[in-house]
């Protein structure tokens, strides 16, 4: 996912950088909606292009709008491209019904029918 943001906004949007947290580790909780998705695609960029893999966490997720369903897409689609691996650590059953109900498990690489909720 090239990126027209300068380095030094992807540097200040990341405070997973400056904590020291993985960066390949990202959380979704709440409601993931057009508001939400800047942040996660800054998380995006920096786990593609910094850590060893991405993990998704969306075991806290009520509720997940297009716009961060179009970032996992192009997000997985990248990852896929780079040989770079992408995978979750959980999901919420909300955010299974609703990946489900939009038919994208497969492009966002969620595992329908695996328990991975943790």
């Amino acid at each position: 996912m090239d990126s027209p943001v300068p380095d030094e906004a992807l540097t200040n949007a990341a405070p997973a950088a400056v904590s020291g947290l993985d960066l390949g580790s990202i959380y979704l909780g709440g409601h993931g909606a057009t508001v939400t998705a800047e942040d996660l695609r800054n998380q995006l960029i920096m786990a593609a292009d910094h850590a060893m893999a991405t993990e998704i966490d969306a075991s806290g997720a009520l509720s997940v709008g297009q716009a961060v369903l179009q970032l996992l897409i192009a997000a997985r689609t990248e990852a896929a491209e780079r040989d770079h691996d992408f995978l979750y650590t959980g999901a919420s059953a909300a955010f299974r019904d609703r990946v489900v109900a939009c038919q994208l498990a497969d492009a966002i690489g969620l595992e329908i029918g695996k328990d991975i909720s943790l």
